[in-house]
């Protein structure tokens, strides 16, 4: 018993021992400012912040952001982080020294202190599907796992490693922001359809006066197949992907749509079936035969407006 006891006594102080010594690292990386703020990052009047929910274009839209800003520099993932900046993953010391205009990106759900805010948002079906790759990707889920569990998980906003899901994401920042002069809206499916004319938009909106030839440039080298070969060179290096199964990909399909072959019908309804509204509104098709809540609707209209030309034109 003695023995035991003193076992027991020794385990518990090495224990102590190990959470005093991860509070000391800590509290020193505070002090020197090597810690990753998140979203407590110290912002700027003249940021800008990309944004968007987990899975719905944000990297694609990084890389032709940088490549467009920063044309004498060779884009990869093992230096994106630092080009669009990653507070989440860069020391507070390396995020305070960047000058400005500084382009951050984010994926939390409103916060109002950012300044001007370029919002991506993806068909939610869609971000379903590349969110349940990414698991895999991650081992958080096994090859077999039932896509329509995924699917409960994924309206309950229980497989994004941010606080919230799809509808509150999205809806969060569209009922505070919409139509506001800082805020843009960029659908990734205009971004597929037209990759040109949406980077545009964003010079436009980051008032770069960007060529046609610059835009030509910038789009070309944020290709899907261009970022597959730079995800097979340097993937390694980027946070993301650097700790992940190298058999399942990062850069996928890059397409609009796979969910139609991907998702079986009773997770689509579930999908449309709790934001069925919000989706409308933003061009989405629904399945044939599925109407949204009325009340929801009336809703969505009434604190959102008028959809933005973006929206309205497609």
């Amino acid at each position: 018993m003695e023995n035991s006891f003193v076992g027991t006594t020794g385990k518990a102080q090495l224990l102590l021992s190990i959470i005093n010594g991860r509070r000391i690292v800590a509290g020193a990386k505070l002090l020197l400012r090597l810690h990753a703020p998140g979203r407590n990052v110290p912002i700027l009047p003249d940021d800008a912040f990309l944004v968007s929910y987990g899975k719905s274009g944000t990297t694609w839209t990084s890389f032709l952001i940088a490549n467009l800003v920063h044309p004498g520099t060779a884009v990869t993932f093992g230096n994106i982080n630092e080009l669009i900046l990653d507070p989440d993953v860069l020391p507070k010391r390396r995020l305070v020294r960047v000058a400005s205009p500084r382009i951050l990106k984010s994926h939390y759900c409103f916060e109002p202190r950012y300044p001007r805010v370029i919002y991506v948002v993806r068909d939610p079906r869609d971000v379903l599907v590349s969110q349940f790759h990414m698991h895999r990707k991650r081992n958080a889920i096994a090859d077999d796992y039932p896509m329509e569990k995924f699917a409960t998980r994924f309206v309950a906003g229980q497989t994004s490693v941010y606080p919230g899901s799809w509808g509150e994401h999205v809806g969060s920042w569209l009922a505070a922001r919409n139509s506001h002069p800082d805020f843009l809206l960029v659908r990734y499916e205009d971004m597929v359809s037209d990759a040109g004319r949406e980077l545009a938009r964003v010079a436009t909106f980051l008032k770069i006066d960007a060529k046609p030839e610059q835009i030509a440039r910038a789009v070309a080298l944020s290709s899907a197949d261009q970022m597959r070969q730079l995800e097979k060179t340097s993937a390694h290096l980027w946070s993301t992907t650097k700790a992940t199964r190298q058999d399942v990909p990062f850069v996928r399909s890059a397409t609009s749509g796979g969910w139609r072959s991907s998702l079986p019908k009773s997770s689509v309804a579930v999908i449309e079936g709790a934001w069925g509204s919000l989706m409308r509104w933003l061009g989405y098709e629904l399945s044939p035969g599925v109407e949204p809540n009325q009340s929801s609707s009336r809703f969505h209209e009434s604190v959102l407006g008028t959809p933005p030309s973006c929206v309205a034109a497609s």
